[in-house]
């Protein structure tokens, strides 16, 4: 049986209404964007200080950033979805629990589906963020401390700023990788990206159109995430502290 190829129906009206299935595609677009920006504020925020905390003398603190990291890290991310979206609400007191299951859709999934990347996420940016600490020379540390900075202050001014220059590239990388982890949230009811593609080729029947279409919008989505890094970190690089590319090949 040969595959009829349609590509004009991108551009034919999808049964909801809502216009093309191109622009219902779009949309989905606009829920994966919104999705991943929000968990990536949650994931940079959290994973900084969880990072952070992990190199301080204070080894209660280390312990107990090291537990949160290998509980999340280690647990697979569509069963952490599950469990924000299924359990938590279980979990909480009964107002706030009823309340999280009454929100309408498609926020009721829209905000598991962020907490749930923001802290998966969260605990990859910490091992960046620990490792570009870690990585720097004990003399900014000991500087810090001979101007009489206290170790907070020798953190915010002296460390952070540095050891964020440093783990800028794999941090691209982690953003890249929660725009497609949000494709996991279709399994609990967000119609991002990659759940409308789905639902197009329920519609339409054309499945490689649907998911052709959807990997293109994927692959020009991360490519301007990328362009837009690299031209971030060649503005926030410190000369001497990272090799080029163009030094390194010598």
């Amino acid at each position: 049986m040969n595959y009829h190829w349609n590509w004009a129906i991108l551009l034919q009206p999808e049964p909801g209404g809502t216009g093309s299935y191109l622009s219902y595609l779009i949309v989905g677009l606009g829920w994966t964007l919104a999705t991943a920006l929000a968990a990536w504020v949650i994931a940079l925020g959290v994973g900084a200080v969880v990072g952070t905390l992990r190199t301080t003398p204070v080894q209660w603190v280390v312990r107990l950033g090291n537990a949160y990291v290998e509980i999340f890290r280690n647990v697979p991310l569509i069963v952490q979805m599950f469990l924000w979206f299924f359990v938590l609400p279980e979990l909480l007191p009964k107002g706030l629990g009823d309340w999280m299951k009454q929100i309408p859709p498609p926020w009721g999934s829209y905000l598991p589906a962020v907490l749930c990347l923001g802290i998966y996420t969260s605990v990859r940016v910490a091992e960046q963020v620990r490792a570009g600490i870690q990585s720097l020379p004990r003399g900014q540390g000991m500087a810090g401390t001979a101007l009489g900075l206290t170790l907070p202050q020798t953190y915010r001014f002296v460390l952070l700023p540095m050891a964020l220059r440093i783990v800028l590239p794999p941090l691209t990388s982690e953003f890249l990788n929660i725009i497609k982890n949000s494709s996991v949230a279709l399994t609990i009811g967000l119609l991002e990206l990659t759940g409308r593609a789905r639902a197009m080729q329920e519609f339409s029947f054309q499945v490689f159109e649907a998911f052709a279409a959807a990997t293109v919008i994927y692959l020009l989505t991360n490519l301007v995430v990328v362009l837009g890094m690299r031209t971030l970190e060649r503005r926030v690089r410190v000369p001497g502290l990272i090799a080029t590319e163009s030094t390194g090949s010598h």
